[in-house]
């Protein structure tokens, strides 16, 4: 037992440290399912968030995603003001070669295990037809086919929000939110990217676009006549505005001296590889950031939709909300003089505190 006890301390260490509620391993040899589902709060109702499948380097490597992960998912429901707490999974594997139907409805058991405290949806490495193979086994997931009755593909509503995001900031910076003759830079377009690539095209935007499939920023640079860049000149280029759409992180030491943006707001969760240090470098140097659990939040909403009944007009009304929602933010850190992502955090404590209160009356 002693061999092991260090293992089991760090692993609540981990959740004490971050104030999650539960994780749950699942591990099934018959289908190579080896997955980590994390719930981080529920206070505000399920923990919703969505699956990752990701080729991840060990073990520890996606526990620290997913406990990450499912926090922003709590901040994401709160500030956006929906019943919804906040939980996350992960499976490790490639995507590309390791999934099966198989695999995804084992997965969908242990979900179902959970008796409606985690509802899961699409993700990096997931599709709507992964959610379809989920629903075999479980209702606790959204974003399923609309042809079945769900919300399909939620990447339209994320696209929408980001870019509501990025038109609030404009109006702060430039004071006007008309984004003709900007220039941004969208790292990563996969679904989501591409989207948003499309809504600032329309805009008459400067669009300059990174990818690690070389194939598809070909072929998305000649459809919304966009600029290809090398990902490792992404930095150095003198836009307005970056939009990471990737993985997270890629705000750090490293990058943040070259940057010459005056805004970031991108999809990409927990671009801030120090959510302190980084916040509070950015503010110094005078570079607005856009929390990115509050702009990507779309996606969220459009599997809240689906969970209540709501319509497409309704999603659109909701996710339209980001925008006087990340204007809420920005005035708080300029009437604070604090990094908009402590802004941001602080409202979405305080919703999360204040329904913990009614909760308790009764």
């Amino acid at each position: 037992m002693s061999d092991k006890s260090p293992i089991v301390t760090s692993i609540l260490d981990q959740l004490t440290a971050l104030g999650h509620k539960k994780v749950v391993f699942c591990n099934d040899p018959d289908t190579g399912l080896k997955a980590i589902i994390a719930v981080h709060d529920t206070t505000l109702g399920p923990a919703m968030g969505g699956t990752r499948m990701w080729n991840y380097g060990s073990e520890a490597e996606a526990l620290e995603d997913v406990l990450r992960l499912s926090k922003t998912m709590t901040y994401k429901a709160a500030i956006t003001g929906l019943n919804l707490g906040g939980g996350k999974a992960v499976i490790i594997g490639d995507s590309r070669k390791g999934k099966s139907e198989a695999m995804m409805r084992s997965y969908g058991r242990f979900i179902k295990n959970l008796n409606g405290e985690f509802i899961t949806a699409e993700d990096v490495g997931t599709t709507t037809r992964d959610m379809e193979f989920i629903r075999m086994e479980t209702n606790h997931v959204t974003g399923v086919p609309e042809a079945i009755g769900g919300a399909g593909d939620p990447s339209p509503y994320t696209a929408k929000g980001v870019y509501l995001g990025i038109k609030a900031c404009v109006k702060e910076v430039f004071g006007t939110d008309m984004l003709a003759g900007r220039s941004v830079v969208v790292q990563g377009i996969g679904s989501v990217g591409e989207h948003l690539v499309e809504l600032l095209r329309n805009e008459n935007v400067e669009v300059f676009i990174s990818d690690i499939d070389g194939e598809r920023l070909q072929y998305v640079a000649s459809k919304y006549k966009a600029k290809p860049v090398d990902a490792d000149k992404i930095f150095t280029i003198d836009a307005d505005i970056y939009a990471p759409c990737a993985l997270g992180a890629t705000v750090n030491d490293r990058t943040i001296p070259k940057m010459k943006f005056a805004i970031i707001a991108g999809s990409a969760n927990n671009p801030l590889a120090d959510e302190q240090k980084h916040g509070q470098l950015l503010l110094e140097k005078n570079i607005l950031f856009a929390p990115d659990y509050l702009i990507n939040a779309g996606g969220l909403i459009n599997c809240y939709s689906e969970l209540t009944g709501f319509g497409k007009k309704r999603t659109m009304q909701l996710t339209e909300h980001i925008y006087d929602a990340t204007r809420n933010v920005i005035q708080m850190s300029k009437k604070e003089n604090i990094p908009t992502i402590q802004a941001a955090n602080r409202i979405a404590e305080l919703r999360i505190a204040d329904i913990k209160k009614i909760k308790s009356s009764f």
